[in-house]
């Protein structure tokens, strides 16, 4: 029986659109920094993959794990010998779960975390400090070779303290132990004092 070229025609040619297609989002996919700063991909059974395996629109590439729009959710960099995260560090401000275990990292890391909002879990090797210490963080739990800092709280729901920002401010959270006071539309300056003056309408 002679074989059918039309419908294998067809499908050769839908196989190589999505091979193109493929290839096309990977490429252009750029790449942050951060993900490649230290070599190698994510460990199967890391806490990393671990999560971005939970959801299929989540996709591994070299130490990140990325969602569709390239947007950091996860970041491995354990063993890299690192002494501290590095200037391309605040790329993935938007992830939600970080492992830095296994590097001879600095104790101090509170500001390291500036503007880490969504932070969730965060992997320390063990004789580093979650930054922000126990008020920064619903659990904090100790192994040996490493410590983990999750559920990061608001602090500014959490501290009670009304008169901490301006009158014409509001707090917002700005990363583990940190916060930051948001002058309201309009004003600006120290302590949000200055009103800015609306344009004259003819």
């Amino acid at each position: 029986m002679a074989p059918h070229w039309p419908s294998i025609l067809r499908s050769l040619a839908l196989w190589v659109a999505a091979l193109l297609l493929a290839l096309g989002v990977e490429r252009a996919l750029a790449l942050p920094e951060i993900c490649t700063q230290c070599p190698g991909s994510v460990q199967n059974l890391s806490k990393v993959a671990l999560y971005c395996k939970q959801t299929s629109e989540l996709m591994l590439h070299a130490r990140c794990c990325l969602n569709q729009k390239g947007t950091i959710l996860g970041l491995d960099l354990q063993n890299c010998s690192l002494k501290d995260p590095g200037p391309n560090f605040p790329q993935a401000h938007t992830a939600v779960i970080i492992d830095l275990q296994a590097n001879p990292l600095k104790d101090d890391l509170a500001n390291t975390f500036r503007g880490f909002t969504q932070l969730q879990t965060l992997v320390l090797p063990q004789d580093v400090t979650c930054p922000g210490g126990i008020n920064a963080w619903n659990n904090i739990t100790s192994y040996i070779d490493n410590q983990i800092c999750q559920g990061q709280k608001n602090l500014c729901s959490s501290t009670g303290d009304p008169e901490m920002c301006p009158e014409n401010g509001s707090c917002a959270p700005d990363g583990p132990g940190l916060l930051q006071c948001v002058c309201a539309d309009g004003f600006h300056g120290y302590k949000c004092a200055r009103q800015r003056r609306k344009a004259k309408t003819s």
